[in-house]
């Protein structure tokens, strides 16, 4: 295969005395991609495990640097917008650009405007689960149930319908994982407050006991706040794919955050750092020393992963773990100062930077390996920390449901590599073939 230099032009694949124009498509950040499409009128397929290399759409959202470990949404770096609040964040991923005072009032006035709040028929679904369900799919099904009481204008334009469910998601999201939060403490649902600021908000449905006037940690919530922006996107990762794959099926809004949500809820993706405290548990009730875990980390026949380094991008340090690993130091010191998992976590980082084997794979700690530490310090249990998760990307996943339902775009048919048996015809006594 040649690729031509310069700004323009075509890759040429030869394949049995045939050339194959490909051309490039060459993006603003990032490697250029060869458009394929050709390839089906020459019977081939390209074989992508895991899409890695497969870029199925084009997107002005987000843009991950993995060999530098930098993040971009809508091209500011990730940690200049870390002290921002979310919701200037979710605005900037939806509509393109910071919002002036004005936009951010309105946008904030209408994500928390107390009309929004979920139906009661919706507060009571969570009456009826049980302490035992894990809240993802608490949050899962009540997502869905939006659809039944979504009030939006038929008489709309796309962009306007896709704009306020958008919004509703945003407004629902805090309450939703409030109410799954007093599920699992077995407590009656607390109430939202719509004079505080997001994270204040989903902070006091979580932890306050109705009828109580405690109100959260400034602190606290500026951590939390922190976290959610450092969530809200992440360009084409597994549950973004997913909502993409639904949209372009011309499902609803809502059923697709629903198959996000699911998506984001597995070990290897949104569940990671849940699974890092576990981990670190793991390690503190073993008594055995840090070398033991690293050594059958390094051991391929051994199922034990160190959970929370390295990462499907980064070949860097991840920019977001730089930001919150001095946000989780402060926080610990603060709130959970006896807490013996931190002081593990710090050790694993040093000791695995160290490691030949960790440093030659670039096996740097990620986002994960940190944000549990921080929720486990604020109060919230492990089985929660894949829902704050979903609070923060839903921010992305409005943006990238915005972007990909107004533009021309195909319903995602991959293809596959078909392993099976070759035809063959069934035997006339099967019993007895």
């Amino acid at each position: 295969m040649v690729v031509p230099e310069g700004p323009a032009g075509a890759a040429n694949l030869r394949y049995e005395g045939t050339e194959i124009e490909l051309p490039l498509e060459r993006p603003t950040l990032g490697r250029p991609a060869m458009d394929v499409s050709a390839l089906g009128g020459h019977h081939l397929a390209v074989y992508d495990p895991g899409y890695a290399n497969t870029a199925a759409y084009q997107s002005a959202i987000t843009f991950v640097d993995g060999e530098a470990g930098h993040l971009y949404y809508r091209g500011y770096p990730v940690e200049q917008l870390a002290s921002s609040s979310f919701l200037e964040v979710a605005y900037l991923l939806i509509y393109g650009d910071l919002p002036t005072s004005q936009q951010a009032e309105e946008f904030v006035a209408r994500v928390r405007d107390p009309k929004l709040v979920p139906h009661a028929a919706i507060e009571r679904l969570f009456d009826w689960f049980p302490q035992s369900m894990h809240p993802m799919a608490m949050l899962s099904m009540a997502t869905e149930a939006l659809t039944a009481y979504a009030e939006d204008d038929p008489g709309a334009d796309p962009r306007a319908r896709v704009e306020a469910a958008g919004i509703r998601l945003l407004s629902a999201m805090p309450v939703f994982t409030g109410y799954a939060m007093s599920v699992l403490r077995g407590l009656p649902k607390g109430r939202s407050n719509r004079s505080l600021d997001y994270s204040e908000d989903l902070l006091q449905l979580c932890f306050t006991i109705p009828g109580s006037d405690h109100l959260p940690d400034n602190a606290t919530a500026r951590a939390l706040n922190t976290l959610l922006v450092l969530h809200a996107d992440h360009e084409l990762n597994c549950s973004t794919a997913t909502l993409r794959m639904v949209a372009s099926s011309g499902a609803g809004f809502y059923s697709g955050v629903s198959a996000a949500i699911n998506a984001l809820w597995g070990p290897l993706h949104g569940g990671a750092n849940q699974a890092v405290i576990r981990m670190l548990k793991e390690i503190k009730d073993s008594g055995k020393p840090l070398s033991h875990f690293l050594e059958r980390a390094k051991d391929k026949m051994d199922p034990f992963l160190l959970m929370g380094f390295g990462h499907r991008v980064y070949k860097s340090y991840d920019a977001r773990a730089k930001v919150i690993r001095q946000v989780a130091l402060d926080l610990v010191e603060k709130l959970a100062p006896e807490d013996p998992l931190l002081d593990i976590a710090l050790q694993l980082e040093k000791v695995a930077l160290e490691d030949e084997y960790f440093v030659l794979r670039r096996l740097y700690p990620n986002v994960d390996f940190y944000s549990g530490i921080i929720y486990r310090a604020i109060g919230f249990p492990d089985e929660m920390f894949t829902p704050l998760f979903v609070v923060g990307r839903s921010a992305g996943w409005v943006a990238h449901w915005l972007e990909m339902t107004t533009t021309s775009n195909k319903i995602g048919r991959p293809t596959q590599i078909y392993t099976g048996p070759k035809e063959r015809s069934v035997p006339k006594n099967p019993a007895t073939a």
